[in-house]
């Protein structure tokens, strides 16, 4: 007898594995389908130009229809960050805590997107959605709001822990809700969906009061401005710098565009606290003492045109690093990053401050869980099923082993690729169809524009230069009116290589000579142009520009 597989779950990763970033989800049961957040991904290093990267969600616009909204487990871009390009093409209501959705919100305006549904919910409340049933569920992260989510439909209950780390010392005071985790484990939970950042590391995750203790000692120690540099998505750690500053006389101020805007969103909401007067404007830093000012501000991963660069280069118009000030890196290099970061700390020290990065003290801890913490989730829950996710390839191989010594049957557990469908329900677990998946690249307001093609082209020129040949041609007369012209860029310094700039003028005028310049064939001429020149200039010099003819019809 045939099985109805109309009764599976269907589950699948558009992001999130084999990646750390661009988290997206996609749960389906017949005719509804729920997606689990909508993160973007910093893009690669070989991606020039890029702004960012974009799950490929041609999937969803093929079943728009049935996408019955988007759960939302916290507010960090690799969950939420495609959040204005994807429902743009697949609208549906939104589901998140009230940072969360204030976060959207603003990413919303700015592409100037409305109508979208936001539907705030607290931690245990429960929504429907088609025959699905969504569950939030607390838990501790490095920004308030964060969620795990169970997700229950016919076929059983699958429990998505989004980020997550036990910490028994929040800085709010709200611990992970482990009773409700352990009372869907005695219900019984058919996959557990769990995130696999930190399972390389033994033990636990420090508590957010250890960085706080070393935030006092710096505090009291600096004579003059202090100057943090952080994600501003951390608002728990934002509360504790600032209520540190104050403690300590310090004014505090916001630089940075994400800095500011965050920073506003979570005073609005409530989620961030400063008395009034405390908080200055960049253009009053001058009216108080240097060591009464506390300055917030972002670039804690070397980013080129963040706040901490510009005042590190002297290129912010409102404030550059004096020999006086005790700058704060409180973060730890994103994967990549490591040299972006070292360049801003050498010249912050070029500058004469003084600086505290990860490496020196304990100025940031993980918001992810460490093996222990992984256990204890994999205890309480007890899953017949497990899908680590949310890590590179040899992280989510690492949980799965650990899965594996807890006692997981090791046919009970699927290591996810990209768009491979996972179907599941209390009696089967198996491999689906792949279905379209990959990355859309994001570039200014082009969404999916540049590919392939370009970005080779783009690291074409940036690693060998171009050579335009420029020359106007009278068809009708079959003659060279004028040039050809030798334009380089990136290339060679033309006044010191004048030879091979005559030369390549002299080429370009012989093969002109020989051509039919009343021809209609010029792209074969303008593809003969680029080849021998190409040729010459390697032979020459062992160069490989590229070569871009023009010619003009006058």
């Amino acid at each position: 007898m045939k099985e109805n597989t109309a009764s599976r779950l269907r589950v699948m990763a558009l992001g999130g594995v084999d990646e750390i970033g661009k988290n997206m989800y996609v749960f389906e049961y017949e005719d509804d389908i729920v997606v689990i957040d909508c993160g973007s991904i910093f893009p690669k290093e070989d991606m020039l130009g890029v702004d960012l990267v974009i799950p490929d969600v041609s999937y969803l616009v093929s079943k728009r229809k049935n996408v019955r909204g988007y759960l939302l487990t916290h507010g960090h871009e690799d969950h939420i960050g495609a959040t204005p390009y994807i429902l743009r093409q697949v609208p549906a209501p939104l589901y998140g805590t009230k940072l969360t959705l204030a976060l959207v919100e603003l990413k919303l305006k700015e592409h100037r997107i409305a109508g979208i549904p936001m539907n705030v919910v607290s931690p245990r409340d429960e929504v429907r959605l088609g025959k699905f049933t969504a569950k939030f569920i607390h838990v501790s992260h490095s920004i308030a709001g964060a969620c795990a989510i169970a997700l229950t439909c016919p076929a059983g209950t699958v429990l998505f822990s989004g980020d997550f780390k036990v910490d028994y010392t929040p800085i709010d005071g709200e611990i992970i809700d482990l009773q409700t985790l352990a009372g869907l484990g005695e219900q019984g939970v058919m996959a557990l969906m769990c995130e696999s950042t930190n399972v390389e590391r033994p033990g636990h995750t420090m508590s957010e009061l250890k960085v706080g203790q070393t935030f006092e000692k710096c505090f009291e120690e600096a004579a003059g401005r202090v100057i943090v540099a952080m994600f501003a998505s951390n608002i728990h750690r934002m509360q504790m710098v600032i209520d540190n500053g104050i403690r300590f006389g310090r004014r505090v101020c916001f630089i940075g565009r994400s800095m500011v805007n965050v920073s506003h969103v979570a005073m609005e909401i409530g989620e961030l606290r400063i008395p009034e007067g405390w908080l200055i404007d960049q253009d009053d830093l001058d009216r108080f003492p240097d060591s009464n000012i506390l300055v917030m501000t972002t670039g804690s991963q070397g980013e080129p045109m963040a706040g901490l660069t510009r005042m590190a280069y002297a290129e912010h118009r409102k404030l550059q690093i004096r020999p006086t000030d005790t700058v704060i890196i409180s973060a730890t290099p994103i994967p990549g990053n490591e040299k972006f970061i070292s360049r801003v700390i050498n010249q912050l020290y070029r500058c004469g401050a003084q600086v505290v990065y990860s490496a020196m003290d304990q100025v940031h801890v993980s918001g992810h869980a460490c093996q222990e913490e992984l256990k204890l989730m994999h205890a309480l829950v007890r899953p017949k099923y497990f899908i680590p996710i949310h890590g590179e390839y040899r992280m989510l191989w690492q949980h799965a082993e650990l899965a594996e010594s807890m006692g997981m049957d090791r046919h009970n557990i699927v290591l996810p690729e990209i768009g491979q469908v996972i179907e599941m329900n209390a009696d089967t677990l198996a491999l689906g169809e792949v279905v379209p998946s990959g990355t859309v690249l994001v570039d200014g307001l082009g969404v999916g524009d540049v590919g392939n093609v370009v970005l080779r082209d783009r690291k074409h020129l940036s690693e060998d230069g171009l050579i335009i040949t420029v020359m106007a041609i009278d068809r009708d007369e079959a003659r060279l009116v004028s040039g050809p012209d030798i334009i380089s860029r990136g290339f060679i310094y033309v006044r010191e290589n004048e030879d091979i700039i005559d030369n390549t003028r002299e080429l370009v005028r012989e093969i002109l000579s020989a051509s039919d310049l009343n021809g209609d064939n010029w792209p074969d001429l303008k593809n003969r142009i680029k080849d021998e020149v190409h040729r010459f200039i390697f032979e020459k010099i062992k160069r490989n520009p590229m070569v871009l003819p023009i010619i003009l019809d006058v």
